[in-house]
């Protein structure tokens, strides 16, 4: 599949933490361009030390993600494991089997500490892996084993629908809201930017029926991207249908841009929109993260979005850490 075999690379150099662990992963399955690995978590609960998120501790029950979005940030966390190319991220998926067990120890010994809990913050936990190995419905049946917790959901998959009982349960024990990440309500833009995910039409679809079931849900807007998904009439737009079908809020955030993100994300932009590959190269030439005059006016614009469509996060018993009207995240769908 183009790079060397993890076989091979142990062969060559000792390997150590997580790059061994993934050398020495069996494979699961293999289908098309992808190969799904069995890898062994030595946690589920990860703790969360960047202050830029409204959360404590993530969880995410697969590394990489078949999606294959642009832009996603997460791609430098194959690189943890010794792979160099980009596109491993979606091709090679590995399967953290044991991690429903895990957490049900991890939160019995109180490692929660009651702080906000986000599943799916690198990768997606409801990646096309998860209809066959049910790892995220796993952890969500342990989960409602407790009660009380802060917890979230995030993702671009119309698979969650699977676990409905689920979220309801959760949504009557804990602190709980699922949100839907939907870049653009323009379809052709869509596929670009995120070839393998449902198209807009379905997330919606998704969220409305999440509503319906009495689960709260929001519309993450993640990221805004400089001259693609930007325009006010394409934000206005998005932001019309999110509450016709139900949100409880809006958030969004700006591409953040880091450098194993832009190894993949640049050649893209050269071969589907060249004119825009000079103001990217300017505008992430010093900092993965924008600031200034651009990010402002984003937010700026995004709060008077909220407001004059009713998705501000106002609705009774708002979960702090997702549902707060003037909080956005730092990062793609999905996530180590």
């Amino acid at each position: 599949m183009g790079c060397n075999s993890l076989q091979e690379i142990a062969e060559k150099s000792p390997l150590v933490g997580i790059a061994r662990l993934a050398a020495q992963s069996p494979l699961l399955r293999e289908r098309a361009e992808v190969e799904y690995f069995r890898l062994e978590a030595r946690s589920t609960l990860n703790r969360q030390s960047n202050g830029r998120r409204p959360f404590a501790w993530t969880i995410n029950p697969y590394r990489g993600c078949e999606f294959g979005c642009q832009y996603c940030y997460a791609r430098y966390t194959h690189e943890f494991m010794e792979m160099w190319d980009s596109r491993d991220f979606e091709r090679k998926i590995y399967a953290k089997s044991d991690a429903a067990d895990l957490l049900r120890a991890e939160l019995r010994h109180g490692r929660d500490k009651g702080l906000p809990i986000a599943l799916g913050t690198a990768t997606d936990p409801y990646q096309p892996a998860e209809k066959q190995f049910e790892i995220t419905r796993r952890i969500l049946e342990v989960f409602a084993d407790f009660q009380g917790l802060d917890l979230s959901i995030t993702t671009k998959s119309v698979l969650l629908l699977r676990d409905l009982d689920l979220h309801r349960a959760l949504a009557r024990k804990h602190r709980f809201s699922i949100h839907m990440t939907v870049t653009t309500i323009d379809e052709r833009l869509a596929r670009l930017l995120e070839p393998k995910a449902p198209t807009p039409a379905q997330r919606l679809e998704a969220v409305r029926k999440l509503d319906q079931a009495g689960v709260r849900v929001g519309v993450n807007v993640m990221p805004i991207l400089p001259g693609l998904n930007d325009a006010p009439r394409m934000l206005e737009a998005l932001a019309a249908r999110a509450a016709e079908a139900g949100a409880c809020g809006l958030y969004a955030n700006v591409l953040f841009l880091m450098p194993s993100a832009m190894k993949h994300f640049m050649p893209f932009l050269e071969k589907e929109f060249p004119q825009l590959v000079n103001r990217y190269h300017r505008l992430y030439a010093r900092s993965a993260y924008l600031s200034g005059e651009y990010p402002e006016k984003i937010s700026k614009f995004m709060a008077g979005l909220r407001v004059r469509y009713g998705l501000n996060g106002t609705r009774p018993e708002p979960l702090a850490a997702a549902c707060h009207p003037q909080m956005t995240l730092p990062f793609c769908s999905g996530s180590v």
